[in-house]
């Protein structure tokens, strides 16, 4: 019982910053405390934390024991709670990242969501088009769109995602509708750029994915931008369902060169290994698992 005493004492000290602001949650006198941490490092041998009258700091040994020790009590927490309320119950905080404008439109709405069936759980959403490091930035995970290179993160599928390549009727009116992908030198093409270089639109020609290069007179790092230059009668975009379905829907854009559909990428979600995962991440990721494999929920 001691040491389970040093080691919720060492977190709520790590975690709130200060000796007096522990003693303080726990109504005893910070010496209470100073003498649990004196305890617990003379015990493991290692310098925990360096001390002075104004500063308190985690040493490496201190950190990655902090890490440990929240994980433990965590579990410990879920576990009381599971049996205690019959149920399953979620605390902490997660931090998420994601794609810009999949994020703001497929991401933010549904972490308000779960933060609703988990009251207990904080969350932090950085939307960023970016590749986020995720061990070296403490992401818990994050939401990604295309084919996962090799690495050290688990990926876990959530989703199909097609692109389409898309008009409004009017451009069409004028230009013409492209009957192959090569037709598409004859057309403004609106292209992504990414790291100062236009991407090629992936298609499926004679049965195998081909990579046409196009080109136009406009071209973005930032697809929200290409969407609304291609309803403005621009010329052609290259975008994903997700992101042009309701514009499809309501006639505002219509789908050219269906027949050279490329097979889907996916959307995953991915995370660093771990033995454990916290249930607040684990219970994140079946929700998004469920609400993205409801069929309604991309045609809303």
């Amino acid at each position: 019982m001691d040491h389970f005493k040093q080691i919720t004492t060492f977190a709520a000290v790590a975690t709130k910053g200060s000796l007096s602001a522990a003693a303080r949650d726990e109504g005893v006198a910070p010496a209470v405390i100073s003498r649990r941490l004196d305890a617990l490092e003379e015990r493991l041998g290692v310098k925990l934390l360096i001390r002075t009258t104004r500063t308190l700091n985690l040493t490496y040994e201190g950190s990655a024991f902090l890490e440990d020790c929240q994980r433990i009590l965590n579990d410990l927490s879920n576990a009381e709670a599971s049996v205690s309320l019959g149920g399953i119950k979620a605390s902490g905080h997660l931090r998420v990242s994601a794609p810009g404008g999949f994020g703001r439109q497929h991401v933010a709405p549904l972490v308000h969501d779960f933060v609703r069936e988990h009251p207990e759980v904080t969350v932090s959403l950085d939307l960023s088009d970016r590749v986020v490091d995720l061990l070296n930035e403490s992401m818990d995970c994050a939401v990604r769109i295309g084919v996962l290179p090799d690495s050290s993160l688990v990926g876990v599928k959530l989703a199909d995602n097609q692109r389409l390549v898309v008009a409004t009727p009017t451009y069409l009116q004028r230009h013409g509708c492209p009957q192959h992908p090569n037709d598409l030198a004859q057309h403004n093409c609106l292209n992504l750029v990414s790291s100062g270089a236009p991407s090629g639109w992936l298609f499926t020609i004679n049965g195998e994915a081909t990579q046409i290069r196009v080109s136009g007179s406009l071209a973005c790092n930032d697809g929200s931008s290409i969407l609304d230059w291609a309803l403005d009668d621009a010329g052609l975009a290259w975008r994903s369902r997700w992101e042009v379905q309701q514009h499809l829907r309501h006639g505002n854009l219509v789908t050219v060169l269906d027949d050279f559909i490329a097979p889907p990428n996916a959307i995953y979600v991915v995370f660093p290994q771990r033995k454990h995962l916290p249930l607040r991440v684990r219970l994140w990721i079946d929700f998004l698992k469920h609400r993205y494999s409801i069929d309604s929920y991309w045609n809303a």
